[in-house]
């Protein structure tokens, strides 16, 4: 213990007087809470719609004014020209193009049904599918309004119909900056604990410092921990800088035990940061474990369910995805921040963390070569 306390003793000297590290400790948390929790959003605000009314009756003005109503859509144009809502749409200055055909309200008054043509851009799914559900409701309100005006019932004395209310569990406003949120402080964490313990390291390399050490009587597990336990302190001080910010600027709620959610990141941060060593142990320059660090994260990062969920992922993916720490803190943080889940809600998760961390230090431990 007195051999790792003087190392960890040096290496914090160290980071004191390395001040290219203090702008990541200090400044990336603000950066990345307050630009990516609003900006990094897959949230559907606004739709601009073009109207080709072809029929210009009662019930297609009608139409559109339900849709001028609806707070989702914003109609840029009306025309009659087919020609004209393709163009908008390949420029990009329409999402949806409604087709109203001639003699829309003659059909529905005759034959009690009549069509409408809807054209998506398609290039983002996601938000065409979403376009989609909503315009859909939007024309269902429109046709039961319709009929029941048309059929004479007061709207005072609607026909009987189930009522369905609904209530969102542990995001009940559904703000999108509570889910994401919780997603960027692990990347804060991974990034600031994997990124600089491995350039720390690897700095030695560089500037000899590490043949020095490697000629003393210290032991490979002391000297991996000592490089580690530093960076760990300073990855938990950015998670409390990255949750003050996001109560103050966001007010996310907190749900959970403070100590549970730093005894999963501890955990957690064993794995990135032996991850991080392992990487600076089989690297000869900085170059080099930036380029490999950058491969590992942006496949944990794409594949932890920030953006996307894991559960739309092909099987083949979601297996793989068990190797990937982020999966699990990205679960984890979550539940314990919105959920209030405890630890044995969540041991299947701490186990895996835990076994991936154990494994990636005594790597990190075994590859490294103490040769001068």
């Amino acid at each position: 213990m007195k051999i790792l306390r003087y190392l960890l003793q040096k290496e914090f000297i160290q980071i004191i007087r390395n001040k290219t590290m203090w702008p990541i400790i200090f400044l990336m948390p603000i950066i990345q809470m307050v630009i990516l929790v609003n900006a990094a959003t897959l949230e559907l605000k606004k739709s601009d719609v073009y109207v080709v009314d072809q029929d210009m009756s009662d019930a297609s003005r009608q139409l559109v004014d339900e849709l001028k109503g609806n707070p989702f859509f914003q109609i840029t144009s009306m025309t009659n020209s087919d020609h004209a809502a393709d163009q908008q749409l390949l420029n990009g200055k329409a999402g949806v193009v409604l087709d109203i055909p001639q003699n829309f309200e003659k059909d529905l008054r005759r034959n009690n049904r009549a069509s409408l043509q809807l054209r998506v851009d398609a290039i983002n799914g996601l938000a065409a599918e979403l376009t989609w559900s909503y315009m859909n409701s939007v024309i269902v309100d429109f046709n039961n309004q319709i009929r029941t005006s048309w059929l004479g019932i007061s709207r005072f004395d609607p026909p009987q119909k189930i009522e369905v209310s609904q209530r969102y569990w542990y995001n009940p406003s559904l703000v999108y900056s509570f889910f994401m949120a919780p997603g960027v402080l692990v990347i804060l964490v991974t990034l600031v604990g994997m990124f600089l313990a491995a350039v720390n390291l690897v700095r030695e390399k560089e500037i000899g410092t590490m043949e020095q050490l490697n000629v003393t009587p210290i032991r490979k597990y002391q000297f991996i921990a000592a490089k580690m336990i530093p960076f760990l302190a300073i990855a938990l001080l950015d998670l409390s800088f990255g949750l003050l910010i996001a109560k103050i600027v966001f007010n996310m709620p907190f749900e959970g035990n403070l100590l549970v959610l730093y005894g999963f990141t501890t955990v957690f941060l064993l794995g990135v940061l032996g991850l991080g060593l392992f990487i600076s142990v089989v690297s000869e320059t900085q170059q080099q474990v930036f380029f490999v660090s950058y491969f590992f994260l942006l496949i944990f990062i794409l594949m932890s369910g920030l953006f996307t969920p894991v559960e739309s992922m092909p099987n083949w993916a979601q297996w793989l995805d068990h190797l990937n720490p982020m999966y699990y803190m990205m679960k984890v943080i979550r539940n314990v921040v919105l959920k209030g889940s405890g630890f044995f809600d969540l041991k299947y998760e701490f186990l895996s963390m835990l076994g991936y961390g154990v494994v990636m230090f005594s790597l990190a431990v075994m590859r490294y070569r103490k040769t001068v």
